[in-house]
C-alpha cells in the first residue's frame, strides 16, 4: 500500500461515486457496520465520514457480490474475513462464489482448484477492482487526513477546490 494514499480521506460523496453505489447503500453500510470508515467515523450531525482507498475498494467489491446475487450475510462474512486478515494482498487476492459461499483464492492454482472442484460459479479479481477504483479517485476528490486540506482530482479547471484551499 503506498504511504501517501493512507494520507488520503474520501468523503461520501465521492466514495459513492468511485464505488458506484448510492449513498443511501454507503449510509446503511456504515450504520450496520458492514463498512465503516477507517478514516473518521460520523461523529453526530454535520461530521461526515472519511473512508480510506482500501475502503473504497471493499464498498466496490460489496457492490460487485450483490449485483451477482451473494446474500448480504455471505457478503457480511467475506467483508468480516477480510477485515480478520487486515485485508493483506488484497489487491493480489480473487474472491469466488458458487452463489452461496465465498472462497477467497490467493493463487491461480486455488482458482483453478476450485473450478475443477466445480465449485466457483464467478470471481471477482480484486487487482481489477482496485486498478478501478484508482482510476475513478483520480478523477475526483480527496481529503488530506492530517491538514483537511482538498485535493483535487485529474480536474485542472476545478476553481473552486482550489479557491477552497486558499481560504484555509
Amino acid at each position: 500500500m503506498d504511504p501517501e494514499r493512507e494520507q488520503v480521506g474520501y468523503r461520501g460523496p465521492t466514495a459513492c461515486a468511485a464505488a458506484g453505489i448510492t449513498y443511501r447503500q454507503l449510509d446503511y453500510w456504515a450504520r450496520t457496520g458492514l463498512v465503516e470508515p477507517s478514516v473518521r467515523a460520523a461523529g453526530g450531525s454535520g461530521t461526515q465520514r472519511l473512508y480510506s482507498f482500501r475502503d473504497v475498494v471493499v464498498l466496490k467489491i460489496v457492490k460487485r457480490f450483490l449485483d451477482t446475487g451473494v446474500s448480504l450475510q455471505n457478503i457480511r462474512t467475506t467483508v468480516q474475513h477480510l477485515r480478520d486478515s487486515g485485508f493483506r494482498d488484497l489487491e493480489r487476492t480473487t474472491l469466488m462464489s458458487d452463489g452461496a459461499t465465498v472462497y477467497e483464492c490467493t493463487s491461480p492454482n486455488e482458482v483453478h482448484d476450485l473450478l475443477q472442484g466445480g465449485q466457483g460459479v464467478f470471481g471477482i479479481a480484486v487487482g481489477v477492482v482496485w486498478r478501478d477504483v484508482e482510476a475513478a479517485l483520480s478523477q475526483l476528490h480527496g481529503e488530506r487526513v492530517d491538514t483537511g486540506e482538498t485535493l483535487v482530482g485529474n480536474h485542472p479547471a476545478d476553481e473552486l477546490a482550489r479557491r477552497r484551499n486558499r481560504a484555509v
